[in-house]
């Protein structure tokens, strides 16, 4: 018998192994350090994990609720109303999810039809493109930054502005930003409610970094901006907060008529999250301080890291949150960025992720990512080869 193997029509023909797999993989291969894939080499809080496997001697290890186990729920909402003075109902306005790209992923399903458009603003994370495609949408793609003003990645709402049109469906946006560490004020705030307030603009807000916010500044959640607040589902990661990201366990807030949308395509695409973990995040988060002590650690090894670039020839761009520090290696090497951080790797041994990957374009403009999320030891390690340049 001839066996044949039917042919595809892919649903991502421009797609292949996103760039953190490859350089993750190539650091490997070389024995480099690591600072491309945003994940930390330490451990989380050993009573997190204590917590997990109480849940799991319990009994706590068949399917939760479908939206997620009542307790973790109240947790979350507790949280909100707490740093941003919005109240969520969390029997129908809070969703538990398998990390933060599925709850983006699922809203996404949920609000977009064939052929509406969703602007994402560039550079943005790798993931937001390919979801619009996949839930039959169109990305349209504004730059982030003033074209006079390099190195800059605040948002310019003159070009938000034109890009809305009939069939804008809703619009992404992440602060604080990955990968350039931005931080929208809360007049880019404000100026994004008062855009969005005559349209029926949908808004998918990413703030998966919310607890790594520097130098005193604030997060301004879309939580806290009652005209935001009413259309947006707000994306959190417990795996960044709680340096658990292989745990990928996340949650959405939303407006009961949305959640209601999200939980169709939810139930239908994962169903329900890990259960004792649920019960060990509740139990870990009833306690604010170690998220609230969040900026102070992560400030202090972004000081100490961008104490140690300063003495390369890279350029620093501002670090206002965030884990990652983007620079400039104009004054190091004439490769593009792509080439640069295979370089780096091979040659340094230290790993990077080049600008140009966060945009559909390819954009380069001479501007590497690290992750700065490691050990002490790790990112001492990985100085000492980046001064030799």
């Amino acid at each position: 018998m001839t066996c044949k193997t039917p042919t595809l029509q892919s649903k991502l023909p421009l797609v292949g192994t996103t760039i953190f797999s490859v350089m993750s993989a190539l650091a490997s291969q070389h024995n480099a350090v690591n600072l491309g894939q945003g994940f930390p080499d330490f451990d989380c809080d050993p009573s997190l994990v204590d917590a997990v496997t109480l849940a799991m001697k319990q009994g706590l290890n068949q399917y939760p609720p479908m939206p997620g186990v009542a307790v973790l729920r109240d947790t979350i909402a507790s949280k909100i109303i707490a740093l941003h003075a919005r109240q969520y109902c969390a029997t129908s306005e809070i969703t538990i999810t398998a990390g933060a790209t599925q709850a983006i992923f699922t809203a996404l399903l949920a609000v977009v039809h064939p052929g509406d458009e969703v602007i994402v603003l560039e550079p943005c994370y790798d993931s937001y493109v390919p979801n619009i495609e996949l839930a039959g949408g169109v990305a349209v793609r504004v730059p982030l930054g003033a074209s006079d003003s390099p190195g800059s990645f605040h948002p310019d709402f003159d070009k938000i502005a034109a890009a809305i049109t009939p069939k804008t469906r809703a619009i992404i946006v992440n602060s604080p930003h990955n990968p350039s560490g931005t931080v929208w004020t809360q007049t880019d705030m404000l100026r994004l409610q008062d855009l969005l307030a005559p349209t029926n603009v949908l808004l998918i807000s990413d703030e998966v970094y919310e607890h790594m916010v520097f130098d005193g500044q604030q997060h301004h959640s879309a939580a806290r901006f009652p005209g935001l607040a009413a259309r947006a589902f707000i994306v959190s990661s417990f795996g960044k907060t709680c340096h658990v990201t292989g745990w990928k366990v996340g949650y959405v807030a939303a407006p009961a008529p949305f959640s209601a949308e999200f939980r169709k395509v939810h139930q239908f695409n994962v169903f329900t999250v890990n259960t004792p973990m649920q019960y060990a995040l509740a139990s870990y988060m009833a306690n604010p301080q170690p998220y609230l002590d969040l900026p102070a650690f992560y400030q202090r090894k972004r000081d100490l890291f961008r104490a140690g670039l300063s003495r390369t020839k890279f350029t620093l761009l501002p670090c206002e949150g965030t884990y990652f520090q983007c620079v400039d290696i104009s004054q190091v090497s004439d490769l593009g960025e792509a080439d640069f951080c295979q370089w780096l790797t091979r040659e340094i041994g230290v790993a990077a992720i080049p600008l140009s990957a966060f945009y559909g374009s390819g954009f380069d403009q001479r501007v590497v990512r690290f992750c700065f999320a490691k050990k002490d030891e790790t990112l001492h390690a990985a100085l000492q080869r980046l001064q030799t340049l």
